[in-house]
């Protein structure tokens, strides 16, 4: 019980917030119940079948995860409404199912009490506390000496992240009392973001003796399209004050490789939950459908997970229809001869592994659907680069790997394009235009396009 409730929510805060959010879901339920002329605790067993829809769609959404607090104020708002939303259709489904000698509560009565108190609630204790609750993100420090030093202090004692590790430069050397990991030099920085997933890179030094060095450290941060921070004085001031303290808070200017529109980022996620959301709500049918459909016709696990290369490196879980054997990856080495793609990436045209249900679903992508899962969590978006593998990964070219300094999606231009039918170089550079193109009008337009190619199964195996 105690592995479960923690894979729900980890952390004190998470808890607390899940157990109130328990609380407040069964007393809305009694005062909807007495509203509509029932007893107070009238039915019992529709508390525990709203309390297990939660914490399902809850667990499936990471709702509770302590990285959640990085969402902004609508993305929190979105996601318990479609927690909300969850248990209101169950209750909707029991009330027309069952009729009138069910007893339940009235649909209405019950989300005007709940939805408005579970958001209070969400905003008032988990949003409110959970920052003080662990770090969300992971840094590195560029610098050993003392500006390095004091900089990750600095960023411990804000608690909004972690220092991972420090790099040092050529001409310095940790102090005896030093406790840190230290990754390597400067001069292998590149190797440590190669294997290390960064959310920023903190280049703490304004020593004129290391110009050359930390130019050649911006240059791989933005050739990987990792955020970095580059000090804001090269003097130090006693009481002179930047005018624009805000943009410099913490004694750092920050960069990042790939345009900053903050209102359309914000539209964009707002965007992916309200429509995965919706898409799921819609297409249930179908969905329960080709899960018949797959536990019918072949053995094995309804659904095939794998891990994939997130935003940053940051690695995640994708959700897939099984569409082929259960042993499929094992297969993989025995007929690498026969791909038909070059670089990293593995396909095959006519794959012998794959069930004839699955050449169906792949031919539509429908396999792909259960995805709309993860871009509800946050893991992927609707539209942006494809989500890699880590040995794909491992074999990038520098260059390449700034396709990961933004959130992989479940559409590109290279789905719009001719998908296996161009050419991996082709593909990583279709990948670089969208990041440096980005905007979310471009992402509606991708989406107009992405829909015929998907219903005529073009370019797909």
């Amino acid at each position: 019980m105690n592995s479960l409730f923690g894979r729900i929510a980890a952390g004190t805060v998470a808890r607390l917030s899940l157990v109130l959010d328990l609380l407040l879901l069964l007393a809305a339920l009694s005062v909807a119940s007495s509203l509509s002329g029932l007893h107070l605790y009238s039915p019992g067993w529709f508390a525990g079948v709203a309390s297990v829809t939660w914490l399902l769609t809850a667990m499936a959404l990471r709702h509770y995860d302590p990285w959640a607090s990085e969402r902004q104020l609508l993305d929190d708002l979105a996601l318990v409404t479609i927690l909300v939303m969850a248990v209101t259709t169950v209750l909707a489904a029991c009330s027309l199912t069952l009729g009138e000698p069910a007893q339940l509560p009235t649909v209405s009565h019950f989300l005007l009490l709940f939805w408005p108190s579970a958001i209070v609630l969400r905003l008032s204790v988990f949003r409110a506390f959970s920052e003080k609750e662990g770090p969300l993100d992971e840094v590195l420090v560029v610098g050993v000496g003392a500006m390095g030093r004091a900089t990750a202090k600095d960023i411990a004692h804000k608690g909004k992240r972690r220092v991972l590790g420090f790099v040092r430069f050529l001409d310095e050397k940790a102090p005896a009392s030093f406790r840190s990991k230290v990754l390597g030099s400067v001069e292998e920085l590149e190797a440590v973001l190669a294997t290390v997933p960064v959310g920023e890179v903190y280049l703490a030094s304004n020593h004129l003796a290391h110009v050359g060095q930390l130019q050649a450290a911006v240059k791989v941060c933005e050739r990987f399209g990792v955020p970095f921070a580059l000090p804001a004085y090269l003097f130090r001031l006693d009481r002179a004050r930047p005018l624009a303290s805000h943009a410099v808070s913490d004694g750092y200017l920050h960069y990042q490789s790939v345009g900053f529109k903050p209102t359309q980022m914000a539209i964009k996620r707002m965007f992916d939950i309200v429509s995965s959301a919706l898409a799921l709500w819609l297409l249930l049918p179908l969905l329960l459908t080709v899960a018949a459909l797959i536990k019918s016709t072949s053995k094995g696990p309804l659904f095939f997970r794998q891990r994939r290369v997130g935003l940053n490196g940051r690695p995640f879980n994708m959700l897939k229809f099984r569409t082929m054997v259960v042993d499929a990856e094992a297969q993989q080495a025995s007929l690498a001869a026969l791909n038909e793609l070059d670089g990293p990436v593995f396909k095959i045209k006519a794959d012998p592994r794959v069930t004839p249900v699955g050449r169906f679903l792949r031919k539509f992508s429908i396999d792909e659907l259960p995805q709309l899962v993860n871009v509800l969590r946050g893991d992927m978006s609707v539209v942006g680069p494809r989500p890699p593998l880590p040995t794909e990964v491992a074999k990038y070219e520098t260059w390449q790997r700034r396709r990961l300094s933004v959130r992989p999606g479940l559409t590109c231009i290279w789905q719009v394009s001719g998908r296996n039918q161009i050419s991996f170089e082709q593909w990583m550079y279709m990948d670089m235009q969208y990041i440096d193109n980005w905007s979310f009008t471009k992402d509606l337009e991708l989406i107009a396009k992405t829909v015929p190619v998907v219903l005529s199964g073009h370019g797909a195996s």
